[in-house]
């Protein structure tokens, strides 16, 4: 049998075809390698999205990632990556270009940072919550439960202008891919090219599906991870962070800090005559009011903050980005909201009410270490304590 000889025409398309292969090929492995490299669930949600939007990955203008909270039947916005406007994405991929930034490069400066840029469409998708009902959830509800890809054209969005979602997106074409882990849906990436109106092609959407496959699983690893990390590092009594991870995270904290030229603040807080009021009561309601503080801690703390435990009836909290003055404030309002707050029987306490000394130091200004900064905010929630208790003490300038 004669061998089939190729048209010149054929052979061009074949070769175009074995670059296109390799090309997806070395997305997937680039995106695969860098969420091997973390468990954080943040770090892999920024690297999966990156992947998508990125003029090396995927090519997307934008992308969002939500996940599924099967105890309160919703479906969760935790992250979005994309301009604002078609200026500003003009702009930042110039950047990227003239600063010749790989896949690396950009996931490296997300490491490094903890944050990404703060886009108002980030903004608004954190802030979403859907229920999984398809009644109420729509679209995003109905692709969690088919568990299916899903291509939205120019004509078959049409048929979705009153969803929610699709109407706070404004966008003419979309790509739906939801996330899997042994079978079960997880979370759910949307993307689409909002500024640029490249059609999505069927390559667009396969590629988007084999990325997704790897994603579920890292997503599954990295939250039974962070369950994991949560149960081993929390006090068993508050609920907060203990000893163990107040130290290690303020060690990734303070070279973070360092490294981005970024302040970093510390409060100490103890209670005042807790040993009366355990002596009096006993340990056992003793022990009510250390829930108590811990939970009016975390309450009125921000969510970027450290809660932590630090032992007995002394507390630390840890404010990454902090400045001093930002600190004491925050300091002070923690302490008023404890001056009047109800305790049971604080009327026996030697002030009549249950109180707390706070001391506050900051990097670089109080300290340039770990056990310098520690010690520092130890030793001026003492000097609090010997000038009468219920203060905050701090060096001010």
């Amino acid at each position: 049998m004669p061998e089939e000889i190729l048209t010149k025409e054929q052979l061009q398309k074949l070769q175009e075809e074995i670059v296109a292969a390799r090309m997806e090929l070395s997305i997937l492995y680039e995106i695969g390698n860098a969420m091997r490299t973390t468990l954080k669930l943040d770090e892999i949600l920024y690297i999966i999205l990156t992947g998508v939007t990125a003029h090396t990955g995927l090519g997307f203008n934008r992308a969002m990632l939500f996940l599924v909270n099967e105890k309160e039947r919703i479906i969760e916005g935790k992250m979005g990556i994309g301009p604002d406007t078609g200026e500003e994405a003009d702009k930042i991929w110039k950047n990227i270009e003239s600063e010749q930034m790989n896949f690396d490069d950009l996931i490296n400066a997300y490491k490094l940072s903890g944050k990404m840029f703060d886009s108002q469409f980030n903004r608004t998708v954190t802030h979403l919550k859907i229920s999984l009902d398809e009644k109420q959830g729509g679209l995003l509800a109905m692709a969690i439960m088919d568990g299916m890809p899903l291509h939205l054209t120019k004509d078959t969005i049409l048929k979705y202008t009153n969803d929610p979602l699709l109407k706070i997106l404004d966008t003419e074409e979309l790509a739906i891919v939801p996330l899997k882990a042994k079978d079960k849906v997880n979370g759910i990436i949307l993307a689409d090219n909002i500024f640029t109106k490249k059609p999505i092609t069927k390559d667009d959407m396969r590629i988007f599906i084999m990325l997704a496959n790897q994603a579920g699983l890292a997503i599954e690893n990295s939250c039974l991870y962070e369950r994991t990390l949560i149960r081993s590092h929390t006090d068993s009594l508050t609920n907060l962070w203990n000893h163990g991870y107040f130290q290690f995270i303020l060690q990734e904290e303070l070279e973070r800090a360092k490294a981005l030229h970024l302040p970093l603040s510390l409060i100490m807080l103890d209670m005042d005559f807790f040993k009366v009021y355990n002596d009096t009561y006993g340990h056992q309601k003793g022990d009510m009011i250390l829930e108590e503080i811990a939970r009016i801690i975390k309450n009125y703390s921000r969510k970027m903050d450290y809660v932590c435990r630090y032992g007995g009836e002394e507390f630390a909290i840890i404010l990454p980005q902090t400045s001093k003055k930002e600190a004491y404030f925050i300091a002070e309002r923690l302490r008023e909201i404890i001056v009047n707050h109800n305790f049971p029987n604080e009327e026996t306490q030697p002030n009549k009410q249950l109180t707390a000394s706070i001391g506050l130091a900051t990097l670089p200004d109080d300290a340039q270490t770990k056990s310098q900064l520690i010690e520092c905010a130890d030793k001026l929630m003492y000097k609090a304590k010997a000038e009468g208790k219920n203060k905050t003490s701090a060096v001010l300038d």
